[in-house]
């Protein structure tokens, strides 16, 4: 082709065709949503830091996942903002690089901090009496950067395989932000080895750990049936069904979007979901595990208490 070319300067977003007026309306709606993620999970980051009772390998995990929603709406929104409220869809080719690298890492550990975090309730449930001696602080610090970098390894490894494709026409990506399947169709290169591995990994992040998860969660219900106190019971329950709520919110998407047929009437469907996925799920973490969860709301008055009698 005469337009090929290896490299190019920046790619167009395409995102929602709106008029002006629109988006500015989202620009506002966008911000704030942003604003109450940092709020919501920095609160929660400062709970589990400043409690000394939140020290448990649970918030531990807790505090990764508060980190990682951060982290990857950080990587999104700002672009996005930026462009709503300049009426602009440019994004450079270096920076659309680093937002499928942080995209891909920070979607990749959540999957794996939740497996994490289900192994933990399964221990503390099922083998309460070895569970101080199994979820040790050097497991649990393994189990974490273990879930880091395999999650970055596997980022590396997509981003490192689109950057040997060439470019060719105009580069009008049809999202919001540089997601690696939709910026991949604009490429002119054969791109089989990317799905390809795009599909083997998004087994191995989502089915492998949700059958994982899943196995776990037969275990723990059979074993909370056999608690005799009420009281203990219904701890039980509140805490795992927190922990579902977010398995199957964040799974449930994940799997439509990436081991769902394509098709180009999905585009659409998918942009919203990851836009859902994108304002919606970093703050479903924080209400979850604080509004449902006694323990976070303890902490919170006793660091309230403090402060007051300071």
């Amino acid at each position: 082709m005469e337009g090929n070319q290896s490299w190019i300067a920046e790619f167009i977003l395409v995102g929602f065709q709106l008029n002006e007026d629109l988006e500015l309306v989202l620009f506002g709606t966008f911000s704030l949503l942003y604003t109450f993620n940092l709020l919501a999970n920095g609160m929660i980051l400062g709970l589990i830091c400043l409690d000394p009772r939140l020290h448990t390998p649970m918030y531990y995990f807790l505090s990764h996942l508060a980190i990682i929603d951060i982290s990857y709406a950080s990587s999104n929104l700002p672009n996005l903002l930026a462009n709503l409220v300049k009426h602009t869809k440019n994004i450079s080719f270096v920076l659309c690089t680093l937002q499928m690298i942080f995209n891909l890492t920070f979607a990749s550990i959540e999957c794996l901090i939740l497996v994490v975090m289900s192994y933990d309730r399964f221990v503390a449930i099922c083998h309460p009496l070895q569970y101080t001696v199994i979820m040790n602080w050097r497991v649990c610090t393994f189990l974490a950067i273990a879930c880091w970098a395999c999650g970055f390894s596997l980022a590396i490894v997509q981003v490192s395989l689109f950057l040997r494709l060439p470019f060719c026409g105009p580069q009008k990506v049809n999202h919001f932000f540089c997601e690696i399947q939709s910026v991949l169709k604009v490429t002119c290169g054969d791109i089989w080895i990317n799905e390809m591995f795009l599909f083997a990994e998004g087994v191995f992040i989502l089915v492998g750990p949700l059958s994982l998860m899943l196995v776990s969660y037969v275990h723990i219900l059979w074993a909370i049936l056999k608690i005799q106190s009420k009281e203990g019971r219904k701890k039980a329950f509140s805490t795992c069904s927190s922990h579902l709520c977010v398995v199957g919110f964040y799974f449930g998407i994940a799997m439509m979007v990436y081991l769902a047929p394509d098709s180009n009437h999905r585009e659409e469907q998918k942009k919203i979901l990851f836009l859902f996925y994108t304002l919606f799920n970093p703050l479903l973490n924080p209400l979850v595990y604080s509004v449902r969860n006694a323990q976070v709301k303890a902490a919170f008055h006793r660091v309230l208490q403090k402060k007051r009698t300071v």
